[in-house]
């Protein structure tokens, strides 16, 4: 029972004095940081090496090669390719890396390429072919968009001057773009701002646990 209740306390102790840590490159870059910050990524590079051999090179490689062999022979390429990438450590081998690599990054952009046409530019796209007029007022502010969109584009046809009409159009672009780019900077802050406050309220309640009501 006693170490039912001492292992939290151990684990909220060990939270507390990380954050610390962490909190105290704010004075200056120092070793207590790096020691946080040196253990962060060993624990994730740690936990993510056990979570893919688990949910990923085991039942997909090592199960299906050695277990159903005859049927799913073909896994048994992507492992010789996972293979040839430790022939980087080699000097005199390291080229042998290079195909597993050109693969990988082939595959990935094949993979990347439609999938960002789709969700950034088709999609788009489709989110400005709205109904504009006066009839509402939804239909008044699509006017907004649309013209916010086309003055976006406008900024960046960079093949013909941006001089007289076509040069005010950019110009509203730029301060289109820069409304977006601050709502995207506002909501990351208020994120960043979240954890902040929620490891704020971590030190108070561990403190309230050790040291009485602050």
């Amino acid at each position: 029972m006693q170490e039912t209740f001492i292992l939290p306390l151990l684990w909220h102790l060990l939270g507390l004095v990380l954050t610390l840590f962490t909190f105290s490159f704010l004075y200056k870059d120092n070793p207590f940081y790096k020691f946080a910050e040196h253990l962060v990524v060993g624990v994730s590079a740690g936990y993510f090496v056990v979570l893919l051999f688990w949910t990923s090179l085991k039942p997909k490689l090592i199960d299906t090669v050695f277990y159903n062999f005859s049927n799913e022979w073909f896994y048994i390429l992507p492992g010789l390719l996972g293979i040839m990438m430790w022939f980087r450590f080699s000097r005199k081998l390291a080229w042998v890396s290079r195909y597993p690599i050109a693969v990988y990054i082939g595959i990935g952009s094949g993979l990347a390429i439609p999938l960002n046409m789709q969700n950034f530019v088709n999609r788009q796209l489709s989110a400005t072919m709205i109904p504009v007029g006066f009839g509402s007022a939804t239909e008044f502010w699509n006017i907004f968009i649309v013209a916010g969109v086309i003055c976006g584009v406008i900024y960046f046809f960079f093949s013909k001057e941006h001089k007289g009409l076509f040069g005010g159009l950019a110009k509203i672009g730029i301060w289109v773009l820069m409304v977006g780019f601050g709502a995207s900077f506002g909501f990351t802050v208020m994120a960043r701002i979240s954890l902040f406050v929620n490891r704020i309220s971590f030190l108070k309640d561990v403190i309230e646990i050790f040291f009485g009501s602050v």
